[in-house]
């Protein structure tokens, strides 16, 4: 008996192998000449009576165990086939060394109407699933053989010319049937475990999932609730606190309160504290550091209210409306008949009362070095003045202002004078800060220098003019021309007294000067106070020729 070699490439698909099917083969041929052609391929001869090749309607009875004659099922022919699919790619060699039945039960096999039908599968060119009838499933075909009736077979609406059976080897019809429900119940069983494990797996993931997302609401709860907690319990110490260090407010009955120049915001508690205003200055300084206009407040009387608030004291403070003005103002480089006129306005007095004041050296407390002239010692800052204040009172607070911040900067006591005569003229020659202690080494190299190049005179402008009774500018020809003892154009070294009230800056200037050898410098720019140094006169020459260009497309300026 012959059967068909299958070709070197089967290829069966997934659906084939779940469902049970033959392999198909892509270069079999489809188109058999004839019957002979079929007969000859596999070895059996066509029943003209099933209307497929191959296939034998035996009428006697089959072996144990068989189905009824004409009963077997389409579920064992595909299970037959899928036995044949299997040993279809074995070699000659490898299926003759499979096991077959005996010779008798061969013999009834191949007389026909004798024996149990030989197993058939569909031939090497099944049909398409899709033109398939549906199988009959194993427990219709075992209860269709235990009452004996054989289940209907359902053939291929294909043509019959291109099938043909293959006998199963060493197996009956029952045990492909067995086999082949055992194996859709193995692939079940398989697909159903590896979903219970996905399933539990999910499972898990989702239980572990809620696990995390409750502890994280827990301590995001827990973190809620205590910083709810700590905001409570500090807003309610702050009101504790406040209500034992503090007025409620907003005060009672009027009360003038004078805050000294330069105080701070703990200097100013203490004056309300004394003054009854507010009730402790721990209150105050919190009220103050919490507004950054705090540190505006000016120096002055203000109108107050007994046991105020910290915080209402405060308002009261910035509220420029509660303040007297009767404040004296020093600016540094003003002059002491521009501090003596000052005086006299804010206090109501004569300039000569304020005059007589100055002149009392011992009264206003003037230094031995300072030779009775007030000049130079009168400290700027804003001063101020108190009802029962008399120039002479107000003079003395400047003064040793001035005497204080010479000590503070180490000045020598026979050296203050000087200082101050040099550091006025300083701040009357040169307001910009960066260029006073340049200016500053310029004066110390021509005092240094009595026979050089300017034969120790300062030539400066501002001592010009101080000595003709002005204050800054230029002079002109006839200012320079007079003959006074502030004309260092005409008279070698120092003025006699400082030209105004030096500024702190102009007075560490001249303690540190900055190095170098310059003796001339020209201001070049009167808008943006440009300065320029010279070492010799002609390049003092240019610089000059700079600043009368200046002058001459800046008119009036100069």
């Amino acid at each position: 008996m012959t059967s068909s070699t299958p070709p070197s490439y089967p290829f069966r698909s997934r659906r084939e192998i779940h469902r049970n099917e033959p392999r198909t083969y892509s270069d079999a041929d489809l188109h058999p000449d004839s019957d002979e052609e079929a007969t000859a391929r596999t070895g059996r001869a066509t029943d003209p009576a099933a209307g497929h090749p191959g296939r034998h309607r035996p009428s006697g009875a089959g072996r144990a165990g068989a189905a009824v004659p004409g009963s077997r099922t389409k579920a064992a022919a595909r299970a037959g086939a899928r036995r044949g699919a299997v040993l279809g790619t074995a070699t000659a060699a490898e299926r003759a060394s499979v096991p077959h039945r005996s010779a008798v039960a061969q013999e009834s096999d191949d007389a026909p109407g004798q024996g149990d039908a030989p197993a058939s599968i569909e031939s090497d060119f099944p049909w398409p699933s899709s033109t398939r009838s549906r199988r009959s499933t194993p427990k219709k075909r075992r209860a269709a053989a235990s009452e004996g009736k054989a289940e209907p077979r359902r053939e291929h609406p294909g043509p019959s010319a291109h099938t043909a059976e293959i006998p199963a080897v060493g197996r009956s019809d029952a045990d492909g049937a067995d086999q082949e429900e055992a194996f859709e119940e193995e692939t079940t069983g398989m697909r159903s475990r590896r979903l219970a494990r996905e399933r539990q797996a999910a499972k898990k993931r989702r239980f572990w999932r809620r696990v995390r997302s409750f502890f994280v609401l827990v301590i995001v709860l827990a973190m809620v609730g205590g910083a709810g907690y700590l905001a409570v319990r500090q807003l309610r110490s702050s009101a504790n606190q406040t209500a034992q260090d503090d007025f409620p407010g907003p005060g009672t009955e009027a009360v003038s309160v004078t805050i000294e120049e330069n105080s701070t915001g703990r200097d100013i508690g203490k004056t309300l504290v004394d003054a009854g205003v507010v009730k402790s200055v721990g209150a105050f300084i919190r009220q103050f550091e919490k507004s950054k206009a705090a540190t505006s407040i000016r120096p002055g009387t203000y109108s107050m209210r007994l046991q105020m608030s910290a915080a209402e004291a405060l308002a009261a403070l910035l509220d420029e409306t509660n303040r007297t003005d009767n404040t004296i103002t020093v600016i540094p480089g003003t002059t002491i008949w521009q501090v003596k006129a000052k005086i006299a306005d804010i206090m109501g007095v004569s300039e000569d009362e304020v005059q007589r004041a100055l002149d009392d050296a011992e009264a206003i407390g003037l230094p031995a070095e300072a030779n009775g002239k007030a000049e130079g010692w009168l400290l700027p800052g804003t001063y101020e003045v108190d009802p029962e204040d008399t120039p002479t009172t107000v003079v003395k607070r400047m003064v040793a202002g001035t005497v204080a911040e010479l000590a503070e900067m180490g000045v020598a006591d026979a050296d203050r004078e000087t200082v101050l005569i040099k550091a006025s003229i300083v701040d009357g020659e040169g307001y910009i800060k960066r260029y006073q202690p340049m200016i500053a080494r310029v004066i110390e190299n021509r005092l240094a220098d009595p026979d050089g190049e300017t034969r120790g005179r300062l030539e400066m402008d501002s001592t010009v003019q101080y000595g003709v009774g002005k204050s800054g500018g230029v002079p002109d020809a006839t200012a320079i021309a007079d003959d006074n003892p502030y004309n260092t154009r005409l008279h070698a070294g120092l003025p006699p007294t400082p030209i105004g009230q030096p500024s702190r800056d102009a007075i560490s200037a001249v303690v540190n000067p900055a190095q170098g050898t310059w003796l001339y410098f020209t201001t070049v720019n009167l808008d943006t106070g440009e300065t320029l140094f010279a070492d010799n006169f002609a390049e003092q020459m240019e610089n000059q020729k700079k600043f009368q260009d200046y002058c001459a497309s800046h008119e009036g300026k100069c």
